[in-house]
Protein backbone atom coordinates (compact mmCIF):
# COMPACT_ATOMS: atom_id res chain seq x y z
CA UNK A 1 0.00 0.00 0.00
CA UNK A 2 1.54 3.45 -0.90
CA UNK A 3 1.85 5.90 1.81
CA UNK A 4 0.04 8.93 1.69
CA UNK A 5 2.02 12.33 2.50
CA UNK A 6 0.62 14.69 4.19
CA UNK A 7 0.51 18.81 3.03
CA UNK A 8 3.01 19.71 6.41
CA UNK A 9 5.40 16.10 5.34
CA UNK A 10 5.15 17.75 1.80
CA UNK A 11 5.92 20.90 2.72
CA UNK A 12 8.80 19.90 4.88
CA UNK A 13 10.52 17.84 2.74
CA UNK A 14 10.58 20.70 0.46
CA UNK A 15 11.94 23.39 2.78
CA UNK A 16 14.55 20.40 4.24
CA UNK A 17 15.81 19.75 0.62
CA UNK A 18 16.09 23.75 -0.14
CA UNK A 19 18.15 24.47 3.05
CA UNK A 20 20.63 21.23 2.63
CA UNK A 21 20.24 20.06 -0.73
CA UNK A 22 23.76 18.18 -0.22
CA UNK A 23 23.52 18.26 4.11
CA UNK A 24 25.02 20.64 6.36
CA UNK A 25 28.30 20.93 5.51
CA UNK A 26 29.42 23.23 8.26
CA UNK A 27 28.02 20.74 11.26
CA UNK A 28 28.73 17.78 9.19
CA UNK A 29 32.34 18.64 8.82
CA UNK A 30 32.90 19.26 12.83
CA UNK A 31 32.89 15.36 12.99
CA UNK A 32 30.44 15.40 15.64
CA UNK A 33 28.02 12.74 14.90
CA UNK A 34 25.69 12.93 18.40
CA UNK A 35 25.58 15.69 21.72
CA UNK A 36 22.67 14.76 23.59
CA UNK A 37 21.19 17.75 25.71
CA UNK A 38 18.55 20.15 25.63
CA UNK A 39 17.35 23.46 23.96
CA UNK A 40 14.70 26.44 24.43
CA UNK A 41 12.67 27.84 22.42
CA UNK A 42 11.98 31.58 23.66
CA UNK A 43 9.87 34.21 22.02
CA UNK A 44 11.71 37.50 21.63
CA UNK A 45 9.05 39.53 21.12
CA UNK A 46 5.10 39.72 22.18
CA UNK A 47 3.54 37.61 19.80
CA UNK A 48 0.71 34.91 19.30
CA UNK A 49 1.55 31.43 18.91
CA UNK A 50 0.56 29.36 15.89
CA UNK A 51 2.31 27.13 13.91
CA UNK A 52 3.64 24.50 16.49
CA UNK A 53 3.04 21.31 14.26
CA UNK A 54 5.20 22.71 12.02
CA UNK A 55 8.01 23.41 14.62
CA UNK A 56 7.73 19.72 16.11
CA UNK A 57 7.41 17.90 12.66
CA UNK A 58 10.49 19.13 11.12
CA UNK A 59 12.56 18.55 14.83
CA UNK A 60 11.13 15.04 14.32
CA UNK A 61 11.93 14.65 11.13
CA UNK A 62 15.54 15.40 12.21
CA UNK A 63 15.86 13.95 15.08
CA UNK A 64 13.13 11.80 15.55
CA UNK A 65 13.67 10.90 19.49
CA UNK A 66 12.89 14.67 20.10
CA UNK A 67 11.52 15.18 23.10
CA UNK A 68 9.36 18.19 23.11
CA UNK A 69 7.28 19.99 26.10
CA UNK A 70 4.97 23.50 25.10
CA UNK A 71 4.59 25.81 27.69
CA UNK A 72 1.54 27.57 25.29
CA UNK A 73 -0.70 26.48 23.03
CA UNK A 74 -2.00 27.65 19.55
CA UNK A 75 -3.83 31.16 20.08
CA UNK A 76 -1.85 32.00 23.07
CA UNK A 77 -0.07 35.05 23.82
CA UNK A 78 3.44 35.15 24.65
CA UNK A 79 5.23 37.61 26.42
CA UNK A 80 8.61 38.29 24.81
CA UNK A 81 11.32 36.48 26.92
CA UNK A 82 8.88 33.64 27.54
CA UNK A 83 9.89 30.14 26.85
CA UNK A 84 7.30 29.06 24.35
CA UNK A 85 8.68 25.16 24.81
CA UNK A 86 11.92 22.50 25.40
CA UNK A 87 13.45 20.22 23.45
CA UNK A 88 15.61 17.21 24.38
CA UNK A 89 17.45 14.66 21.94
CA UNK A 90 20.33 15.05 19.52
CA UNK A 91 21.52 18.68 19.40
CA UNK A 92 23.35 18.28 16.48
CA UNK A 93 20.36 17.23 14.80
CA UNK A 94 18.49 19.61 15.94
CA UNK A 95 21.18 22.17 14.87
CA UNK A 96 20.29 21.37 11.63
CA UNK A 97 16.82 21.66 11.54
CA UNK A 98 16.57 24.55 13.87
CA UNK A 99 16.18 27.16 10.78
CA UNK A 100 13.95 25.55 8.85
CA UNK A 101 11.40 25.15 11.98
CA UNK A 102 12.12 28.66 13.13
CA UNK A 103 10.86 30.34 9.62
CA UNK A 104 7.71 27.88 9.92
CA UNK A 105 6.42 28.78 12.97
CA UNK A 106 7.95 32.67 13.01
CA UNK A 107 5.75 33.02 9.55
CA UNK A 108 2.43 31.52 11.53
CA UNK A 109 2.27 33.08 14.68
CA UNK A 110 3.11 36.67 13.10
CA UNK A 111 0.15 36.11 10.65
CA UNK A 112 -1.65 35.55 14.02
CA UNK A 113 0.17 38.28 15.92
CA UNK A 114 -0.80 40.65 12.82
CA UNK A 115 -4.75 39.41 13.14
CA UNK A 116 -4.83 40.21 16.89
CA UNK A 117 -3.54 43.72 16.19
CA UNK A 118 -6.57 43.98 13.51
CA UNK A 119 -9.24 42.18 15.58
CA UNK A 120 -8.20 44.95 18.46
CA UNK A 121 -9.11 47.26 15.96
CA UNK A 122 -12.98 45.82 16.25
CA UNK A 123 -13.26 45.71 19.98
CA UNK A 124 -16.92 47.46 20.72
CA UNK A 125 -18.85 46.89 17.41
CA UNK A 126 -20.06 43.69 15.38
CA UNK A 127 -17.57 43.40 12.78
CA UNK A 128 -15.33 40.53 12.11
CA UNK A 129 -11.76 40.22 10.60
CA UNK A 130 -11.68 37.98 7.43
CA UNK A 131 -8.62 36.92 5.68
CA UNK A 132 -8.56 36.50 1.78
CA UNK A 133 -6.81 34.19 -0.93
CA UNK A 134 -3.55 36.16 -0.89
CA UNK A 135 -1.51 33.65 0.73
CA UNK A 136 2.02 31.62 0.26
CA UNK A 137 1.38 28.73 -2.85
CA UNK A 138 0.92 25.56 -0.10
CA UNK A 139 0.88 27.45 2.60
CA UNK A 140 -3.09 28.53 2.63
CA UNK A 141 -4.90 26.25 5.25
CA UNK A 142 -1.69 26.94 7.82
CA UNK A 143 -1.94 30.58 7.21
CA UNK A 144 -5.46 30.66 7.36
CA UNK A 145 -5.48 28.59 10.51
CA UNK A 146 -3.11 31.58 12.07
CA UNK A 147 -5.63 33.87 11.44
CA UNK A 148 -8.34 31.74 13.18
CA UNK A 149 -5.32 31.64 16.02
CA UNK A 150 -5.33 35.37 16.10
CA UNK A 151 -8.90 36.08 16.75
CA UNK A 152 -9.76 36.40 12.92
CA UNK A 153 -12.18 33.99 10.93
CA UNK A 154 -11.71 32.67 7.86
CA UNK A 155 -13.14 33.66 4.33
CA UNK A 156 -13.62 31.58 1.20
CA UNK A 157 -10.62 28.63 1.16
CA UNK A 158 -10.38 28.70 -2.06
CA UNK A 159 -12.47 29.20 -5.64
CA UNK A 160 -14.05 25.98 -5.14
CA UNK A 161 -15.53 27.09 -1.85
CA UNK A 162 -18.31 30.07 -2.87
CA UNK A 163 -19.40 32.82 -5.60
CA UNK A 164 -18.16 35.63 -5.39
CA UNK A 165 -18.32 37.98 -8.73
CA UNK A 166 -15.66 40.62 -9.25
CA UNK A 167 -14.99 43.50 -11.05
CA UNK A 168 -13.22 41.41 -14.29
CA UNK A 169 -16.54 38.76 -14.16
CA UNK A 170 -18.82 41.74 -14.15
CA UNK A 171 -16.30 43.54 -17.29
CA UNK A 172 -16.30 40.07 -19.07
CA UNK A 173 -20.36 39.25 -18.52
CA UNK A 174 -21.30 43.48 -19.70
CA UNK A 175 -22.82 43.95 -16.32
CA UNK A 176 -23.58 43.01 -13.03
CA UNK A 177 -27.15 42.16 -13.68
CA UNK A 178 -25.75 39.77 -16.47
CA UNK A 179 -23.48 38.18 -14.02
CA UNK A 180 -25.98 37.32 -11.50
CA UNK A 181 -28.43 36.07 -13.41
CA UNK A 182 -25.82 33.78 -15.51
CA UNK A 183 -24.86 32.25 -12.28
CA UNK A 184 -28.76 31.98 -11.02
CA UNK A 185 -29.23 29.96 -14.70
CA UNK A 186 -26.45 27.32 -13.40
CA UNK A 187 -26.41 27.20 -9.45
CA UNK A 188 -28.55 27.62 -6.72
CA UNK A 189 -25.60 28.77 -4.53
CA UNK A 190 -25.57 32.78 -2.22
CA UNK A 191 -24.13 35.08 -4.54
CA UNK A 192 -21.49 38.02 -3.15
CA UNK A 193 -21.19 41.08 -5.58
CA UNK A 194 -18.26 43.36 -5.50
CA UNK A 195 -19.65 46.85 -5.90
CA UNK A 196 -18.04 50.27 -6.08
CA UNK A 197 -20.31 52.55 -5.69
CA UNK A 198 -23.58 53.21 -4.55
CA UNK A 199 -25.48 52.68 -8.08
CA UNK A 200 -23.87 49.35 -8.04
CA UNK A 201 -24.93 48.85 -4.32
CA UNK A 202 -28.34 49.03 -5.39
CA UNK A 203 -28.61 47.05 -8.55
CA UNK A 204 -27.05 44.26 -6.51
CA UNK A 205 -30.05 44.66 -4.16
CA UNK A 206 -32.52 44.67 -6.82
CA UNK A 207 -31.15 41.46 -7.67
CA UNK A 208 -31.61 40.36 -4.49
CA UNK A 209 -28.06 39.22 -3.86
CA UNK A 210 -27.12 37.29 -0.40
CA UNK A 211 -23.80 39.53 0.07
CA UNK A 212 -22.05 42.90 -0.71
CA UNK A 213 -18.37 43.36 -0.85
CA UNK A 214 -17.92 47.26 -0.92
CA UNK A 215 -14.28 47.61 -2.14
CA UNK A 216 -12.16 50.82 -1.82
CA UNK A 217 -14.89 52.71 -0.43
CA UNK A 218 -14.39 55.59 2.52
CA UNK A 219 -15.84 55.15 5.57
CA UNK A 220 -18.55 57.71 4.52
CA UNK A 221 -19.48 55.95 1.56
CA UNK A 222 -19.70 52.52 3.26
CA UNK A 223 -22.18 54.42 5.64
CA UNK A 224 -24.50 55.89 2.95
CA UNK A 225 -24.18 52.23 1.35
CA UNK A 226 -25.25 50.68 4.47
CA UNK A 227 -28.41 52.74 4.47
CA UNK A 228 -29.49 51.05 1.67
CA UNK A 229 -28.89 47.47 2.52
CA UNK A 230 -31.03 45.30 4.77
CA UNK A 231 -30.61 43.14 7.50
CA UNK A 232 -30.66 39.55 5.57
CA UNK A 233 -28.11 41.24 3.19
CA UNK A 234 -24.43 40.61 4.72
CA UNK A 235 -21.74 43.22 3.64
CA UNK A 236 -17.94 43.25 3.59
CA UNK A 237 -15.71 46.30 3.19
CA UNK A 238 -12.28 45.71 1.56
CA UNK A 239 -9.43 47.14 0.08
CA UNK A 240 -6.53 49.14 1.60
CA UNK A 241 -7.43 48.23 4.64
CA UNK A 242 -4.81 49.12 7.35
CA UNK A 243 -4.83 49.29 11.04
CA UNK A 244 -5.13 52.90 11.13
CA UNK A 245 -8.66 52.46 9.09
CA UNK A 246 -10.17 49.50 10.63
CA UNK A 247 -11.45 51.50 13.96
CA UNK A 248 -13.43 53.75 11.48
CA UNK A 249 -14.68 51.38 9.25
CA UNK A 250 -15.72 48.58 11.57
CA UNK A 251 -17.58 51.69 13.38
CA UNK A 252 -19.66 51.87 9.98
CA UNK A 253 -21.68 49.19 11.31
CA UNK A 254 -20.36 46.87 8.30
CA UNK A 255 -20.28 42.89 9.16
CA UNK A 256 -16.81 42.12 7.66
CA UNK A 257 -13.38 43.76 7.17
CA UNK A 258 -11.39 41.43 5.10
CA UNK A 259 -7.71 42.08 4.93
CA UNK A 260 -5.17 40.77 2.61
CA UNK A 261 -1.90 42.09 4.81
CA UNK A 262 -2.97 39.42 7.22
CA UNK A 263 -1.38 36.77 5.02
CA UNK A 264 0.46 38.75 2.97
CA UNK A 265 2.37 41.38 4.43
CA UNK A 266 2.62 40.29 7.77
CA UNK A 267 6.20 40.64 9.61
CA UNK A 268 7.68 37.32 11.01
CA UNK A 269 7.90 36.52 14.68
CA UNK A 270 10.97 36.66 16.10
CA UNK A 271 12.04 33.21 17.79
CA UNK A 272 15.25 32.32 19.65
CA UNK A 273 16.20 28.37 19.99
CA UNK A 274 18.93 28.63 22.91
CA UNK A 275 20.88 25.54 23.13
CA UNK A 276 22.41 24.28 26.54
CA UNK A 277 25.77 23.36 25.10
CA UNK A 278 27.27 23.13 28.70
CA UNK A 279 24.94 20.28 30.29
CA UNK A 280 25.44 18.55 26.18
CA UNK A 281 27.14 15.18 26.16
CA UNK A 282 28.01 12.57 23.86
CA UNK A 283 25.65 9.57 24.49
CA UNK A 284 22.12 9.30 25.04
Amino acid sequence: MTKTTSPIEKLIEHALDEDMPSGDITTDSLGVPEQWGRARLIAKEDLVLSGMLFFEAVMRKLEPQADISWQFTEGQFVVSGQTVGTLSGNLVQILKAERVALNFIGHLSGVATLTRCFVAKTVGTRCKILDTRKTLPGLRIFEKQAVVHGGGENHRMNLSDAILIKENHIRMMGGIRKAVNSIRSRSALPIEVEVTNLDEVKESLALKVDRLLLDNMSAEEIKKALEFVPSSVKTEASGNMTLDRISEVAATGVDYISVGALTHSAPTADFSLQFDWSEAGNNG
